[in-house]
């Protein structure tokens, strides 16, 4: 049995390496970079929302938002785009909702669009795999077609607004990360976090190894959606599992839930996704 355990282990490494290597999908845009936005909108979940960063725990904190947020700490790409020859100052809505799923997506965007926002950042799908248990977990049919109608709406709404969708964050590197912490373990348990790939996180049977390895691959498979329904759009640009292969360490996750981002994991989200979007290096 010792054996057996330790080839699904193997197994389970030779997924999360090939979850590294997802071929890149076309963007859908030209080559050369478009003009600067005068406005920008942020559509997504609690990670958006920058949940657990503020004074106040358990609660959202907009301000340190990788994409809209004014922290200086953190460097959004609002504040990143502030610094460039732009429009935009005073022009940043944060339209995204903790809890949220992709099939609310649709919703964020058609507010977006009566924003006229020029410039749509999607970090949406989280919750989609983090889900009280893997059977609650979004289908890919169903991931794929929220996010076809939210494409299709903020493209017939407003077709010059340009869209960057970033990639799921990876939840077994989040679990990997933090599974010998015990507090990190016991909040987990109290709170039931994201019990789909978290429960259990000490056990090596075969049944809690597989079912990590199942909900690993699904939000490969709805990162794979992502870029796949993008590519299908010219005002869409995909982050090629820019955010999916960020390696993130203890630091950059709040020690109060031991889940979402802190203030430098927003950091990093940030610099990641501007990198892989349209202005970046």
């Amino acid at each position: 049995m010792k054996g057996f355990a330790s080839a699904r282990r193997r197994g389970v490494v030779a997924l999360v390496a090939a979850t590294w290597t997802v071929a890149l999908v076309g963007t859908g845009v030209a080559q050369g970079a478009p003009s600067y936005p005068s406005s920008i909108a942020a559509t997504g979940d609690s990670i958006t929302r920058a949940y657990n960063t503020g004074l106040f725990p358990y609660t959202d904190n907009p301000s340190a938002s990788w994409s809209t947020g004014t922290n200086s700490a953190v460097v959004s790409q609002y504040t990143r785009l502030l610094a460039l020859p732009t429009a935009i100052s005073g022009h940043a809505y944060n339209d995204a909702k903790s809890g949220a799923k992709i099939a609310d997506l649709n919703g964020q965007m058609a507010t977006a669009v009566s924003q006229r926002a020029g410039y749509v950042t999607v970090l949406m799908g989280a919750n989609d795999v983090c889900t009280s248990s893997e059977s609650a977990m979004t289908t890919v049919d169903a991931f794929r077609a929220s996010f076809t109608q939210a494409m299709n709406t903020v493209t017939a709404g407003s077709p010059s607004t340009l869209v960057s969708v970033s990639s799921i964050p990876n939840i077994y590197q989040l679990w990997s990360v933090l599974k010998g912490n015990t507090t990190a373990r016991s909040v987990w348990a109290l709170f039931g976090v994201c019990k789909s790939m978290l429960a259990n996180p000490t056990s090596t049977k075969a049944a809690d190894v597989d079912r990590r390895a199942r909900v690993l691959q699904r939000e490969v498979d709805f990162n794979t959606a992502l870029a796949q329904v993008c590519a299908q759009y010219v005002q869409c640009r995909y982050d090629g599992n820019a955010v999916f292969s960020t390696a993130l360490v203890a630091s950059d996750i709040t020690t109060r839930d031991y889940f979402h981002p802190s203030v430098s994991g927003q950091k990093k989200l940030a610099a990641v996704s501007w990198s892989a979007g349209y202005w970046g290096p």
